[in-house]
């Protein structure tokens, strides 16, 4: 820039020819130059910082033990966002109290986007309609990032209940209310609220059998000692395979692949949808430089065809709904769960 010293600079239209703009010395412009930069630094100093995330492993928490399908289809993820990203993606299980314990550390964790959670409709919808004193805030602690996987539930029985379809079983349902038994993982769990759906909907009395695990109540409906139950197409499918169990429908609007000949229970019980899904979060802060990385990675994870593969293989589909669009389903599944415990009184004793 040219210097006009003691004179009008020519250039500057709004220069008065008669005034005269006086002479810094060297240190005194170096110093008005470095009050006038110092606010523009301060300002790029975070966004370098950003720039350079991550530049080390980030952990994913997940909140149960090892096996299940959050498990599963975290460490799918996890495998795909160390490639896109450059860094270790290593997965966490912090299981206990129902999800809890591992969902209260990742809301404790910094928001710096080195640990992140894959919560699901149980740590984040049905635990708050459930009333638990939870200790973290599934809306003000964490940041959705971005759905990840979601799937429905087969509903079973045994072959000596003698039903081969869901409009048998509501009909014996209603010739004997209160006989019929179906079986959950325990109070509150998936299992019992799509039951509790299911009896809402196609009103029908059955009495719940609440088991401590979703693994005892499996074994209690093939030994029949209940008559109903909603599980994980890939838990339910060796035993329909091996003909140990007769699988009446999926939840939802249309069949899976792993289940291709069972049909989907949407379309003969309207707004039967009690579908378990697992959504990206991160804890609340976090950068928005961080948070759009991420959601672009998982974007692109869940598009690539051997992930939907392997999806597909475990019985669910690619979920990658984002931005407010995943805010808003979170804030829907939550509301229409707390409804349903409220109208059917639930509780977790």
């Amino acid at each position: 820039m040219r210097s006009c010293a003691r004179r009008a600079c020519p250039s500057d239209p709004s220069t008065d020819p008669q005034n005269t703009e006086t002479v810094l010395n060297p240190s005194r412009r170096s110093l008005l130059a470095s009050a006038l930069l110092a606010p523009v630094a301060a300002i790029h100093r975070p966004v370098l910082a950003q720039a350079d995330w991550p530049s080390r492993p980030i952990k994913l928490i997940v909140a149960f033990a090892p096996g299940g399908f959050t498990d599963i289809a975290a460490r799918l993820l996890a495998d795909s966002l160390s490639r896109k990203l450059g860094q270790p993606v290593f997965v966490d299980n912090r299981a206990g109290a129902a999800g809890m314990i591992g969902t209260q550390a990742a809301a404790q964790a910094g928001n710096d986007g080195y640990t992140i959670l894959l919560g699901t409709i149980s740590t984040h919808a049905i635990d708050v309609g459930l009333g638990k004193k939870l200790p973290y805030d599934p809306a003000k602690d964490f940041l959705p990032i971005s759905g990840v996987a979601k799937g429905p539930l087969v509903m079973v029985v045994p072959p000596s209940l003698g039903v081969k379809n869901v409009s048998e079983l509501i009909a014996r349902a209603k010739a004997s209310p209160g006989k019929l038994t179906y079986a959950s993982g325990g109070n509150g769990t998936t299992s019992h609220l799509a039951a509790e759906l299911f009896k809402s909907i196609a009103g029908v009395d059955m009495l719940h059998v609440p088991y401590k695990s979703p693994s005892l109540a499996t074994t209690g409906i093939l030994g029949g000692q209940v008559d109903v139950m909603f599980d994980t197409v890939p838990t339910s499918l060796p035993h329909v395979s091996a003909g140990k169990l007769v699988a009446l429908g999926v939840t939802g609007n249309q069949s899976v692949d792993l289940m291709k000949n069972v049909p989907a229970l949407g379309p003969v019980l309207k707004g039967f949808n009690p579908d378990t899904w697992a959504v990206l979060f991160a804890p609340a802060g976090v950068k928005p430089e961080i948070a759009s990385r991420l959601s672009a990675a998982v974007r692109d994870s869940l598009a690539a065809p051997e992930v939907q593969k392997r999806l597909s293989d475990i019985g669910m589909v690619p979920f990658p709904v984002q931005g407010r669009d995943i805010a808003e389903f979170i804030r829907n599944d939550t509301t229409r769960w707390a409804d349903l415990i409220a109208k059917n009184h639930i509780t977790v004793d």
